[in-house]
């Protein structure tokens, strides 16, 4: 007996959207991620993409616990010397609310080309309103009951 894998004409994407109104940062993004990477199929094979796409609405209503909009920094450097640049949590969503989600899920996939192809099907937008509806997204709270 062999193992299966899936092939790339086999798969099939599903499109989920995800209200980040009240969700906590983390636990929406572990959602995320899985969805992405294709973890809740039964054809689920690490070395494809089996994913299927997610829109993030209302990213700017996220929470988080404890102190985190204060103390968690998000750190980058240019380089030169001097060009270490540090941003809160809290600064940042104000500025950009769908970068913390975007941050957040990259941090959780695969870091390498098939990570890249997988983050590409994410999709995260500040307020209700998205441009996907052609593609009649469901809720992520279904998956669970139609990969059963």
């Amino acid at each position: 007996m062999s193992t299966y894998t899936v092939k790339a004409g086999e798969i099939e994407r599903r499109w989920w959207v995800v209200d980040a109104d009240g969700a906590t940062l983390g636990r929406l993004a572990t959602r995320v991620a899985a969805a992405l990477r294709g973890k809740h199929k039964a054809a689920f094979t690490d070395h494809l993409d089996v994913g299927d796409a997610v829109v993030v609405v209302n990213a700017g209503r996220i929470k988080v616990t404890g102190k985190k909009l204060a103390q968690k920094q998000y750190v980058r450097h240019s380089g030169y010397p001097g060009g270490l640049r540090t941003e809160t949590l809290e600064r940042l969503l104000a500025r950009r609310p769908e970068e913390v989600i975007r941050r957040a899920v990259r941090g959780m996939l695969p870091r390498n080309r098939l990570g890249e192809k997988m983050f590409r099907k994410l999709y995260v937008y500040a307020s209700a309103e998205h441009p996907h509806a052609a593609q009649r997204p469901e809720p992520l709270d279904q998956m669970k009951e139609k990969a059963s």
